[in-house]
């Protein structure tokens, strides 16, 4: 097992393992299927390889669709009894693969590279394609790279951004089937990054121009509803909290307010955190918005049909985490198990924050956003939790950036609990590395 450079934290990164093979050129993005212990990693060698998360060996390859490098992808939510991945690349096109789900996903000695550039093979190909990955379709419309690719909630919604500034919504009217229902052009450069809300229809992006764009549908049309101003270089990836706060137990005789300041973070919603070449990692809060009154109707009044509800939202900084990183922050990722947040970049780093109740003195303000911003933050006044640096590890790919961070539930022999998550990096040196936090 190889060994990092470990900067003193409350815990320290253990690497698990390293999945087999790598690619043989810079890995991109790395995503956990939503129900099987499966893991695909885009790749500058226009593939995607499905690795399995139980011996972290390749358990099959996607190649043959793009004609340039496979920049991001995405699982499709909700599916039962076949898996769905949404590939976005360079080509300016996203394309869509299938396959039935085989159940005991035992990987393959040797893994079959899935190839869709020659057509033909008689009836012993169709049966082998039976059994692997299908490429279904493929999306064209934008004018340049996609950079990332992302499916709603509801798996409803596939989302899609590039580099020719704009942001796509395709609705899947059926299997096979996908219908345009949006162009937004808000972005004046870049759209590096696209994520969904976890239960709302509403969709956010992230742009070279440092902006962050929120949209959500209209009576028919889908339309910019918050711009989020803050960072000062290109924001590269964004996340949506997870819903609950798992990290924010209630006990004890500070729980009367420490419940009202919860049940505040509830009305405004899941937050949003995001990252940027700045070296910030910003957290930003949506203001509930305030019930309308009644409208009269009595009295020869009549009730008004006209829809007069404002779309917009506002959304504030609440926090900035604390500054580790020395280059561009390309990537961070909410725990949807522990609360906890991981970042990674240009530097090599990943750290991982935790938010925590802030202890000692007096009863702080449980509005929030009333503080939690250190180390050189804006801020200076004291709120109710504090993001801490939980763990913090230099050169996690040794010399080579990294791309990517996510969190994954662990499937090895190896876990200590059945719920267990490990922290995945995905990097320029083709490695997918998988971590463990040892507290």
């Amino acid at each position: 097992m190889s060994t990092s450079n470990l900067t003193t934290a409350a815990a320290s990164l253990i690497l698990l393992s390293t999945f087999k093979p790598p690619s043989s050129s810079r890995a991109w993005l790395s995503a956990q299927h939503p129900y099987l212990p499966l893991l695909a990693t885009a790749s500058s060698d226009k593939s995607v390889r499905i690795y399995s998360l139980t011996t972290s060996t390749l358990h099959s390859t996607i190649s043959g669709g793009h004609k340039r490098s496979i920049r991001s992808c995405a699982w499709k939510p909700g599916t039962k009894g076949e898996s769905v991945l949404a590939t976005g690349s360079f080509d300016a096109s996203a394309g869509i693969w299938r396959r039935w789900d085989d159940g005991g996903l035992v990987p393959r000695p040797d893994p079959v590279e899935q190839d869709y550039t020659m057509n033909g093979g008689g009836d012993d190909a169709d049966e082998e394609e039976d059994e692997e990955w299908r490429f279904s379709v493929v999306l064209d419309g934008h004018e340049s790279e996609v950079k990332s690719v992302a499916w709603s909630a509801g798996g409803q919604f596939l989302a899609t951004c590039s580099r020719d500034k704009s942001v796509w919504i395709w609705e899947e009217m059926e299997d096979d089937n996908f219908e345009t229902i949006a162009v937004l052009q808000e972005h004046e450069g870049d759209v590096k990054c696209v994520v969904w809300h976890p239960t709302e229809e509403l969709l956010a992006s992230a742009s070279y121009d440092d902006t962050i764009r929120l949209y959500r549908e209209d009576l028919d049309d889908w339309a910019c509803v918050a711009l989020i101003r803050g960072h000062d270089s290109t924001v590269w990836s964004i996340d949506f909290e997870p819903i609950g706060h798992p990290s924010l137990a209630v006990t004890g005789g500070e729980a009367q307010w420490r419940s009202a300041f919860l049940a505040q973070l509830e009305a405004s919603g899941p937050r949003l955190v995001s990252a940027s070449d700045d070296q910030t990692i910003r957290i930003w809060r949506r203001k509930p918005r305030a019930k309308p009154s009644a409208p009269a109707t009595g009295q020869g009044k009549i009730p008004s049909i006209i829809r007069t509800g404002s779309i917009e939202e506002d959304w504030v900084q609440e926090s900035i985490l604390p500054r580790r990183h020395e280059r561009a922050i390309y990537s961070v990722a909410w725990s949807k198990q522990s609360g906890w947040i991981v970042s990674t970049g240009g530097d090599g780093k990943v750290v991982v924050y935790s938010e925590q109740w802030r202890e000692g003195g007096e009863e702080p303000q449980v509005e929030p956003g009333g503080g939690n911003v250190t180390d050189g933050g804006e801020k200076t006044e004291e709120g109710a939790t504090e993001w801490v640096v939980l763990a913090e590890m230099d050169g996690a790919h040794g010399v080579f950036e990294v791309n990517h961070v996510c969190w994954a539930k662990r499937y090895d022999k190896g876990k200590r609990a059945a719920e267990e998550e490990m922290i995945v990096t995905t990097g320029d040196d083709g490695e997918v590395k998988a971590w463990a936090l040892d507290i």
